[in-house]
This record gives structure tokens, C-alpha cells and sequence, in this order.
């Protein structure tokens, strides 16, 4: 009595494991956090608490500059020279105009003539040196938070107007499944408002 036409999707999702019939559970679409934010928050919540992280991220940049960031790239400074002798009897000191202490300093290296002038700014012994570059990795740090919490707060926007979209009568089709960092993408039937 058995139909062969007959299908249902559970014969695709389902499988036998140790005589036991199984479901295939789907991966994971979006993430728990992301579940109960767009539960319940509206996106214009969502959009107001970006754009807030945004202008903290701007506030953070603009203090720090990224002069000496972790992951940057180091600079480069190439001397260029036309004998060989000139390469072995180089001094970047003296080349610089600075004193062989500040040599190191990425930033606010001062010569030889503004030290005559004017006491040396800022922290110079060591321990306060390596408390400053603390505080310093600290403030990357907190940064790199911020941005990654700025691209979540972006994703979730996304996915809430895809669902609001998605309340349109008109026909679509699914493109692209939902993933935990971007939306599912649709493309729908072009109508002409009239």
C-alpha cells in the first residue's frame, strides 16, 4: 500500500543512528544574545545605541591617534647613504638631532636644541614609562571592544529590518540564509507604486 510518489522533508532531515531515527538540528542561524536583543528591542533602539558606541569610538580614536597600536604595522625610517663607510660610522642619534634616550620614541622626540630651551615633558624614569604604556594598551583594548560591539549592534539593526521587510505582502525570494554576521538576504518582485 505504500505510494512511492510519497515525500516529506523529514525523510531528508531525519536519519538512523544505532536504530534510532534522529533529526538533523540546524546550525545555528543567530546567535542566543542576538535572539533576545531582537525580541526585544526595536531597531530604533538599536540604531540610537550604535550610533552612541560610534561617537565613543570617534571620542577614543581621536585621544589615542594610533600612534603605537598592537597589530599596526611599524614604521619604516630608511637613510639613505652613498659609500659603505657612511653605513658603519652612522649614528641615529646624531642623525636625528636627539639624545640616544629618546631614539625609541615613536612620537614627541625632541632635538637637541628644544631640550637647551625647555625641560623635557611628560614621564621620563621607567616605572612611570611602563604604567603609562599600560594605561595606553588599556585604551586599545577598550577600543577594540567598542568597534567589535559597533559591528553587533550593525548586524542585529540589519536582521530586525529584514524581518520588518519581510511583513510586506509582496513575493520574495530567499537569496542568501542568515548567518551570526549579516542577514538573510532577499531579492522581491519589483511592484510600481502607484
Amino acid at each position: 500500500d505504500k505510494n512511492p510518489d510519497e515525500f516529506y522533508f523529514k525523510m531528508i532531515r531525519a536519519e538512523l543512528q544505532d536504530g534510532v531515527h534522529t533529526i538533523k538540528q540546524p546550525k545555528d542561524e543567530v546567535t542566543p544574545e542576538q535572539v533576545k536583543l531582537m525580541r526585544t528591542q526595536d531597531i530604533k533602539y538599536v540604531e540610537m545605541k550604535r550610533v552612541a558606541e560610534a561617537k565613543k569610538i570617534e571620542r577614543l580614536k581621536s585621544e589615542l591617534h594610533l600612534l603605537d597600536a598592537e597589530g599596526k604595522k611599524p614604521n619604516k625610517h630608511v637613510f639613505f647613504f652613498d659609500t659603505k663607510k657612511e653605513v658603519q660610522e652612522f649614528d641615529i642619534a646624531t642623525h636625528l638631532d636627539t639624545v640616544p634616550e629618546l631614539v625609541d620614541r615613536v612620537y614627541n622626540r625632541p632635538t637637541i636644541a628644544t631640550l637647551e630651551k625647555e625641560t623635557l615633558k611628560g614621564a621620563t624614569d621607567p616605572v612611570h614609562l611602563k604604567k603609562l604604556a599600560q594605561q595606553r594598551k588599556n585604551q586599545y583594548d577598550l577600543l577594540k571592544q567598542r568597534i567589535e560591539r559597533e559591528k553587533a549592534m550593525f548586524v542585529i539593526a540589519q536582521k530586525i529590518q529584514t524581518r520588518k521587510d519581510l511583513l510586506d505582502k509582496t513575493h520574495k525570494v530567499k537569496v542568501k540564509k542568515e548567518t551570526t554576521n549579516g542577514p538573510a538576504i532577499y531579492k522581491f518582485k519589483f511592484q510600481r507604486k502607484r
